[in-house]
């Protein structure tokens, strides 16, 4: 599965866009219950300021293992995000359906 939304810009006024990777481990029998959940959530992303792009990657493996890239126009733009009340609402939900707790990381561009 990948999606992949608006065009790429890599700079805003000379600052880099971030990278942001979550990495999830969904509970097996709960994967259209979370690519549901997934699709609110990026929909939500994508009227949010500074989102650029966003993809979601399964692993062959090991399918209930998810990667979510997401492009963003500065940390601070997914910092915003990140603590959006309706952000939360719908990671609340996700969590739920996880295996382990969803990991986070933040990457900037070298």
């Amino acid at each position: 599965m990948l999606f992949i939304y608006r065009s790429l810009n890599l700079t805003r006024g000379g600052v880099m866009a971030v990278k942001i990777i979550i990495d999830r481990k969904v509970k097996k029998g709960k994967e259209s219950d979370f690519s549901e959940l997934l699709r609110e959530l990026r929909s939500k992303a994508i009227a949010s300021k500074g989102y650029t792009s966003g993809e979601t990657l399964r692993a062959l493996a090991d399918p209930q293992n998810y990667i979510v890239i997401g492009t963003w126009q500065s940390v601070d733009d997914w910092k915003n995000w990140e603590k959006n009340p309706e952000r939360k609402k719908v990671q609340a939900k996700i969590e739920e359906l996880m295996a382990r707790p969803t990991k986070t990381k933040i990457y900037v561009y070298t």
